[in-house]
């Protein structure tokens, strides 16, 4: 093993880094992150709640919760410090104390904290309404083609004051808390911290939906948005000759096939391979979110033929770039879609370096096919049970039933399970399969050959007409159309992993970028909510496909 093998394997032991190895200067808000990073990553890995218990009986003064409670009041002055300070010269010491009491604070305090930066330095409405009640009360400035040149001197006297009050507004439109925003984005390590902050806000509103944090959290949103525009941020290949702290980071946020040792991970990196990150300068050495590219003949209808692939073809013979993997390394990013704009650029990239390369394609995962699917089969068990006294399609009679399975489904289903599983029903047959321990059924061909048509035709009609306010239900499939896609196909036993068995029975999907067709089915997807699908599709559900273009 070399000495970059082995520094990776010993620093990592394919667990998630540790900031605090990572070279940064000792003075600045960097340091202060990466030092405190590790336990705030693992307050968020345990719900984020890291809950603060005051001491029993009565109030000592040197106790620790009162400790706590002036801990907490020195981050409160720190952070009013940072927002109402004008002395640029203090303002580094001062966000730097902001960030490093933040980190020593409990979950229950950092939520304090949050909640007065949301209430208390949020906009002054009544300032607001007062400007606009001014603005109302302006008369508009009427001006014929003819008029003389008194009347545009009125004219323009009066539209000043149109513009002096909505300059007004425009400043009173902004809450307070931009500042400190502002001030942390363009000091050392402040868009790490900022990240972090707002992982913090979004697991407060995921417990508690306050509507003063939710504005804090769609203003913080909309900034780091701007600041990570795809002019903001460097595309970088990365290879196996990149700093092993960098190849850490991938390891550790592997987020779809977790990777498994070190030739694992240099053979995703190797011939036929490409792993392509999003860089920041304000976060040097860290990808914000990465993308892994297999190189292959033909559209992969299987990870294992993706990440056991060995050796790999010559990457001369490629036709399609095949994207299998896609990972975030920043929590606090969520909802902010660097995948789209990454996607795009290493689809120019390829075709610019590799013109015999003419598909460009995904094998991905259905993370909420399996969870929706055994909510419908419990839902009408229950149903039935309560209403209905067999399991038949005669007595569907009730507006809530639906019967999952086709006719001919139920009687090969009940059959094929005969001294595997009791049940009274193909649904109830199908559910205690799927939800049966170490998933048994994979080990039967009869049971594989029964459950694939109709666990394939449910697929598609999860992928295809399961919505959520107009949109994909499945996370995945809305990331995938909004960027441009359209789904191909589906793949029967895929993914054979425990994990790809538990979100989706193994089933896995092809999406495609056709090129020519990106902006177009972005843009129907997002007006209409139309689904662009393969015709082999959707006659699993029974749709009417579109012409595909020549």
């Amino acid at each position: 093993m070399n000495k970059k093998g082995l520094a990776i394997l010993l620093r990592t032991r394919m667990r998630p880094t540790d900031p605090t190895n990572l070279p940064y200067s000792p003075n600045s808000l960097n340091n202060v992150v990466n030092q405190n990073l590790s336990n705030s990553e693992e307050n968020r890995s345990n719900g984020g709640v890291v809950r603060y218990v005051p001491e029993q009986g009565k109030s000592n003064p040197n106790s620790s919760s009162n400790k706590t409670e002036r801990d907490f009041e020195h981050v409160r002055e720190s952070m009013h410090s940072a927002i109402s300070m004008n002395k640029t010269e203090v303002l580094d010491s001062v966000l730097n104390d902001f960030s490093e009491g933040y980190f020593s604070l409990s979950y229950e305090f950092r939520r304090r904290l949050l909640l007065v930066l949301a209430k208390e330095y949020d906009l002054n409405r009544t300032q607001v309404r007062d400007l606009i009640k001014q603005y109302l009360g302006l008369e508009l400035p009427t001006r014929g083609d003819n008029a003389q040149s008194d009347d545009h001197l009125e004219e323009e006297s009066m539209l000043s004051s149109f513009y002096r009050i909505e300059r007004n507004l425009r400043l009173a439109l902004k809450p307070m808390y931009e500042v400190l925003f502002e001030r942390l984005n363009t000091h050392p390590g402040g868009l790490k911290f900022l990240s972090i902050l707002r992982s913090d806000i979004l697991s407060i509103i995921a417990k508690e939906n306050f509507a003063s944090l939710r504005a804090l959290d769609s203003y913080l949103k909309e900034k780091l948005s701007t600041w990570l525009s795809p002019a903001a941020l460097e595309l970088h290949q990365i290879t196996w000759d990149d700093p092993a702290s960098l190849l850490e980071k991938i390891v550790a946020f592997e987020a779809v096939h977790p990777i498994s040792n070190l030739i694992d991970l240099k053979r995703r990196l190797g011939v036929g391979r490409r792993c392509f990150g999003y860089f920041h300068s304000a976060i040097p050495g860290e990808p914000l979110i990465f993308i892994e590219v297999a190189l292959m003949k033909n559209i992969a209808q299987t990870i294992q033929e993706v990440l056991w692939d060995d050796p790999p073809i010559p990457e001369r013979e490629a036709t399609c770039a095949l994207f299998y993997s896609i990972s975030s390394t920043q929590p606090g990013l969520s909802g902010i879609n660097l995948g789209k704009f990454l996607i795009k650029r290493v689809i120019t990239l390829v075709k610019r370096d590799m013109p015999h390369i003419s598909a460009f394609a995904t094998l991905s995962p259905i993370p909420g096919y399996m969870q929706w699917l055994l909510s419908k089969l419990a839902s009408q068990l229950k149903l039935a049970e309560g209403e209905i006294p067999a399991f038949s399609s005669a007595n569907s009679d009730s507006t809530f039933w639906e019967n999952i399975l086709e006719p001919e489904e139920e009687s090969e289903l009940m059959e094929a399970s005969s001294g595997v599983v009791a049940g009274n029903s193909g649904m109830e047959v199908t559910f205690k399969l799927l939800t049966s321990m170490n998933y048994e059924w994979t080990n039967s061909t009869k049971l594989l050959s029964v459950l694939k048509t109709p666990l394939m035709r449910l697929c598609a009609r999860y992928l295809l007409q399961e919505k959520k306010r107009g949109k994909a239900l499945d996370s995945v499939a809305n990331f995938h159309l909004q960027n441009g896609a359209m789904i191909e196909r589906i793949n029967w036993m895929a993914d054979r992993s425990e994990k790809g068995l538990r979100q989706s029975g193994g089933i896995m999907v092809n999406y495609v970028y056709r090129v020519e067709s990106i902006e177009e089915y972005s843009h129907s997807y997002f007006s209409t909510g139309q689904i662009h699908s393969s015709s082999d599709l959707c006659h699993l559900v029974e749709l009417k496909a579109e012409p595909e273009r020549q």
